[in-house]
């Protein structure tokens, strides 16, 4: 039998395995672009447990999570969940960019402008290991 955390974890696990089988075509059409980020040394994982959440996409190389919000997000309560789960993973060091189904569907190209600016400017961490000077 699980404890507490290990049953969350596996419960995480099983839900995040169910999400990758079942992505919505936004996140195939997202996923389909990203995966030509491995090439630059950003490689994302898509629908990762983290933290007690499921991600619908992260690079821990560039310390990035993306997410698309369809229309559920725009409720409030929904909107201070996001804002709340936001602030624990900038904490953690990640930036948090968030797209709209629309903005996936409509205008893909300044969603990859987005993400690839991001990946350009912002340096990413230092290695296990080594120095930073």
């Amino acid at each position: 039998m699980f404890g507490v955390a290990e049953g969350v974890t596996h419960r995480l696990k099983n839900l995040a395995r169910t999400m990758r089988k079942n992505m919505t075509p936004q996140e195939v059409k997202l996923w389909v672009h990203l995966k030509t980020f491995k090439k630059q040394g950003c490689h994302f994982r898509r629908q990762v447990p983290f933290q007690g959440y499921i991600i619908d996409f992260i690079c821990y190389t560039s310390k990035l999570v993306i997410e698309i919000d369809g229309g559920q997000h725009n409720n409030e309560d929904h909107q201070k969940r996001d804002a709340f789960r936001d602030k624990e993973l900038n904490t953690e060091g990640f930036t948090v960019l968030r797209f709209w189904n629309t903005e996936i569907d409509q205008n893909m190209e300044g969603v990859l402008t987005r993400i690839t600016e991001h990946l350009t400017t912002t340096p990413p961490p230092p290695r296990r290991g080594t120095s930073p000077i």
